[in-house]
C-alpha cells in the first residue's frame, strides 16, 4: 500500500496530533474508539510522529473527547433523520466512519483544499459524504449547503486556532443559513489557552491559538439564536466515564482531581453543545 508524504505546518500540522492519538488509542487492548480507519490512515503516512510527543494520557484524553462528540452527533442524527452533518476542520478524523450515518444523512467534511486532497488519498469514498475544500472562514461553502434541513455542526480541535473575530462570524453564518440544529465543539478559557500552547505536542508544530471562551453565555450574546444546552468541563471527573479515567496514569488522574476543585483550573477546557 502506497505511503503518503505530508508537508503540513503550524495549525494544519496539529491534525496529525489528533490522528496519531486516536490511532494509538485504537491499538490499545481496551480501546474506547476502536478506530481502525484512523489506525490504517496513520500507518500510511510517512511522517515522524514521535516529534509530536503524543503519550498514552493524551491518546486517552483525546479519545474521550471524540467519544463524547460522537455521542452527541449520533443523538442528533437519531432525532433528525433528514439532517446534514457539517464536520468543520475535519482534518484526517474518521468520525464519519466511526458513526456510519444511515442513508438520508448528508455529511460534509470541510477543510483546506490540501487537507481534503490528502483525505481523498487516505480514506475510501462513502455514499452521502461530501468533501469540501475550503477554509471554514470563507462564506462561499456555507451558501452552497441545503437551506431547509436541520444541521449538526461538529468542530473538534478547530475554533481555538481561528482568529478571535472569525469564530462568532462563522457561527452567525451557520445559524442564519440553517433552519435549526446544534453546534458542538471544544473550547478553552484565556488561561487554558496559554496552558495548551505550552503542551509539547502543540509546541512541536509551532501552531498558535487565538480564540478563548471564558463564559459560554458570551456566545449566546454574540450569536443571536444560540442557546447553551450542555457544558462539560474538562477536569470534572463526574462528567466522564470513571472506567475511562482509570485508564490514565496516576499523575493524570491526580491532576484531574486537583483541577476539578479549583474553579480557575476546572474551567480551562470545555466541551460545549449549543442549540439554535
Amino acid at each position: 500500500m502506497r505511503t503518503e508524504t505530508v508537508a503540513l505546518t503550524r495549525e494544519r500540522e496539529t491534525l496529525l496530533i489528533t490522528l496519531w492519538a486516536k490511532a494509538g488509542e485504537s491499538r490499545l487492548p481496551d480501546s474506547l474508539l476502536k478506530d481502525r480507519f484512523a489506525a490504517r490512515a496513520a500507518g500510511r503516512i510517512d511522517y515522524d510522529f514521535a516529534r509530536l510527543k503524543v503519550d498514552r494520557d493524551l491518546m486517552i484524553g483525546l479519545a474521550m473527547r471524540a467519544h463524547i462528540l460522537d455521542g452527541w452527533t449520533r443523538d442528533f442524527i437519531a432525532r433528525h433523520r433528514d439532517a446534514i452533518v457539517l464536520h468543520l476542520g475535519c482534518g484526517l478524523d474518521s468520525r464519519v466512519f466511526r458513526i456510519a450515518p444511515p442513508a438520508g444523512i448528508d455529511w460534509y467534511e470541510v477543510d483546506y483544499p490540501d487537507v481534503i486532497a490528502l483525505r481523498r488519498r487516505l480514506y475510501p469514498a462513502r455514499r452521502g459524504c461530501h468533501l469540501v475544500g475550503s477554509s471554514v472562514t470563507e462564506p462561499g461553502w456555507i451558501e452552497a449547503l441545503p437551506r431547509h434541513r436541520p444541521a449538526m455542526v461538529v468542530a473538534e480541535g478547530l475554533l481555538p486556532y481561528l482568529p478571535e473575530a472569525e469564530v462568532p462570524l462563522l457561527l452567525r453564518r451557520l445559524v442564519r443559513h440553517c433552519p435549526a440544529g446544534e453546534i458542538v465543539f471544544d473550547a478553552y478559557s484565556s488561561f487554558g489557552l496559554r496552558l495548551v500552547a505550552l503542551q509539547p505536542s502543540i509546541r512541536a508544530t509551532g501552531a498558535t491559538l487565538d480564540w478563548a471562551l471564558d463564559d459560554p453565555a458570551e456566545l449566546e450574546r454574540q450569536v443571536p439564536g444560540l442557546r447553551l444546552a450542555t457544558e462539560l468541563t474538562a477536569y470534572d471527573p463526574d462528567g466522564y466515564d470513571p472506567a475511562q479515567i482509570a485508564r490514565m496514569s496516576w499523575p493524570a488522574r491526580f491532576a484531574m482531581q486537583v483541577f476539578s476543585l479549583i474553579p480557575l483550573l476546572a474551567r480551562i477546557g470545555l466541551l460545549l453543545r449549543y442549540r439554535f
